[in-house]
C-alpha cells in the first residue's frame, strides 16, 4: 500500500517548485494543494503543526513578510497567528509535504525526503 503524498504548494515560490520537482524525480506524483487559492482552515493548521512536530504556530509563519509586521503579529497569541494564516495564506511557510501522520517543511527541499 502506497501512502498519499500531499504538497502545500505555491507555484510562484522557487523553493516550492524545487520541492515538487524533487518529489517527481523520485517517481512520486503528489496531491497538490494550491493553498493560496484554498487556504487551510484553523483545524488543518493545527493538524499541520502537529504533523510537523512544531510547538508553536510561529514556526510555520513567515515572520519576514511585510504583512506579518503590518498585522503586528510579533506578540500575537497562538490562535491569532493561526487566524492570520487562515485569512492571509501568504504568511504560511512553504512548501509543506505531508505523508501519513508526518509532515516536513521543504526548506531546503531535501528535508521532505525524511518522510518519503
Amino acid at each position: 500500500m502506497t501512502k498519499t503524498v500531499t504538497i502545500f504548494h505555491n507555484p510562484r515560490c522557487s523553493t516550492s517548485r524545487k520541492t515538487l520537482e524533487l518529489l517527481e524525480e523520485k517517481g512520486i506524483k503528489p496531491d497538490v494543494v494550491l493553498y493560496m487559492d484554498t487556504p487551510p482552515d484553523s483545524k488543518q493548521i493545527h493538524t499541520l503543526l502537529k504533523q510537523l512536530n512544531f510547538s508553536s504556530a510561529r514556526q510555520l509563519i513567515r515572520t519576514k513578510e511585510d504583512l506579518y509586521k503590518e498585522l503586528n503579529l510579533a506578540d500575537a497569541s497562538e490562535q491569532a497567528l493561526i487566524d492570520a494564516m487562515t485569512t492571509n495564506p501568504k504568511l504560511i511557510e512553504r512548501p509543506i509535504v505531508v505523508v501519513g501522520k508526518h509532515a516536513r517543511l521543504g526548506r531546503p527541499p531535501e528535508n521532505v525526503l525524511e518522510i518519503i
